[in-house]
C-alpha cells in the first residue's frame, strides 16, 4: 500500500470527523459542505481501492490474507457513504455525529490496513 495515500485518506477523515463533530456540538445536522467533504474522502478511498487492487493484480500479497485485506479495503471503502446516508436519514445533530463517527471508523480501518499489508 501507499504509505501517503494511507496517511493523506486518515488525515481526511478525521478532518471530516472533527468538523461533522463540531457541527453535532452546536446542534446542527449535516449539511452540503459537509457531503462535499464527504465526496473528497470517498474519492480518496476510491483511489486507495484502486491501488490495493492494482497491488494485488501485480501479485503482491498481503501478510495477513488477501481475504482479510480486501475486506478491509470494502469496509473502508464504504464507511463514509453509509455514514452520509445514515446522515440523510436522520437530520438531526445525531446525523452529524454519525458522519464523526464513520470518520473515525475509517481512520481507524486505515490503520488496520496498513498492519494487515506489512506486518505479519
Amino acid at each position: 500500500m501507499l504509505v501517503a495515500l494511507t496517511v493523506a485518506l486518515s488525515a481526511a477523515a478525521l478532518a471530516l470527523a472533527a468538523w461533522c463533530g463540531f457541527a453535532a456540538y452546536r446542534d446542527q445536522p449535516t449539511k452540503d459542505w459537509h457531503f462535499i467533504g464527504m465526496g473528497v474522502v470517498t474519492v480518496l478511498a476510491l483511489a486507495q481501492v484502486v491501488v490495493g487492487v492494482v497491488m494485488l493484480a501485480r501479485g503482491e500479497e498481503a501478510e495477513e490474507g488477501t481475504a482479510i485485506f480486501v475486506s478491509y479495503l470494502v469496509g473502508a471503502f464504504l464507511a463514509v457513504p453509509a455514514a452520509g446516508f445514515m446522515s440523510l436519514v436522520e437530520r438531526s445533530r445525531w446525523g452529524s455525529a454519525v458522519v464523526a463517527a464513520g470518520g473515525v471508523v475509517l481512520a481507524v480501518l486505515e490503520v488496520r490496513l496498513h498492519d494487515i499489508w506489512t506486518v505479519g
